[in-house]
């Protein structure tokens, strides 16, 4: 048996995806210390956010629903900020179709594509980001697959993550994707 595990399922953005907002950030966020900024290793784009759950249940379910999914043609663009959260927006064909089919039962809340970026209490500072980020838009991206992430929490001992920015975000299935979304 299984042991639970605090579980979501996401996309991963690609490496030129990636490398765009990367450098678009640039030396600006390295300077900018009111917030917590995200490593681009842990970028990803959730879909359903499953909570404590039993992974191979879940991986069942997940390989039932994505059956014949179709792969998004993807954009990140724009942004904005949640309480505490700064973020750019996720934009593309097919993308609300694929999350509503990983979505868990019962998720109520409306699903909006974002990638987080930073996160603080510094109002002045989210805000200030979040107009800049208006300007931003990276190249289009069709990902491959849907990823089933494990969660945990962030370990202080781990050399690639010496300032313990986060959590670490660990493969459990990826669910290859076909064709694109017209």
């Amino acid at each position: 048996m299984t042991a639970r595990a605090r579980l979501f399922s996401a996309l991963l953005p690609s490496p030129t995806a990636t490398e765009s907002l990367r450098r678009w950030l640039g030396a600006r966020s390295r300077a900018d210390d009111r917030l917590r900024w995200i490593p681009a290793r842990q970028w990803h784009v959730t879909l359903g956010f499953y909570g404590s759950d039993l992974p191979d249940e879940r991986v069942a379910w997940l390989r039932e629903r994505l059956r014949g999914a179709v792969a998004p043609t993807l954009w990140l663009a724009g942004g904005g900020s949640f309480p505490g959260v700064l973020w750019t927006g996720v934009h593309g064909h097919g993308l609300p179709e694929l999350a509503g089919a990983v979505r868990p039962r019962g998720e109520e809340r409306p699903f909006r594509a974002h990638l987080t970026l930073a996160r603080g209490h510094a109002p002045a500072a989210l805000a200030a980001w979040a107009r800049a980020l208006a300007d931003y838009r990276g190249p289009r991206w069709t990902p491959g697959e849907v990823v089933l992430l494990r969660s945990d929490p962030a370990d202080p001992a781990d050399p690639a993550d010496p300032a313990g920015t986060g959590p670490r975000y660990t493969p459990v299935e990826r669910f290859p994707l076909s064709g694109t979304a017209s």
